[in-house]
């Protein structure tokens, strides 16, 4: 038996006010998650805003880059890959993956529709539909 049951959250530090609500706009008012949940002010604001299976947990705190930036990129479920591009293009993110079938050669196969962008604060994030 499996002692973890899933994702609970994925936290991104902001480095500032200025970028934390640039990130907060971006998951609220982008790809239209909503925020349930928000603390503090001005350099102690935090917020959490639900994915749907799992929280995206954001701090304004920060001072510098975190040296752990190894996080390759996290995975946003979703029935439609090519909306959530063109909601992040339109408001001027890069796509770094355009919207493509691929089948992950597995046993038994998984046969998803993917692509890539970067957020506001250089993290990676994958839209991902299972077909």
């Amino acid at each position: 038996m499996s002692l973890v049951k899933g994702i609970h959250h994925i936290a991104l530090k902001c480095c500032g006010v200025e970028e934390f609500n640039k990130t907060v706009g971006f998951y609220r008012d982008i790809l239209g998650l909503p925020v349930v949940r928000t603390w503090g002010s001005g350099r102690y604001s935090g917020a959490m805003l639900d994915t749907g299976s799992g929280i995206i947990e954001i701090f304004a705190d920060g001072e510098s880059r975190l040296p752990q930036g190894s996080v390759r990129h996290f995975a946003l479920l979703t029935d439609d890959v090519e909306a959530c591009v063109e909601a992040v293009r339109a408001a001027g993110y890069a796509i770094t993956e355009e919207p493509h079938d691929c089948t992950v050669p597995s046993v038994p196969p998984y046969e998803l529709k993917i692509a890539f962008c970067i957020g506001p604060v250089g993290e990676e994030i994958e839209f991902f539909k299972v077909k």
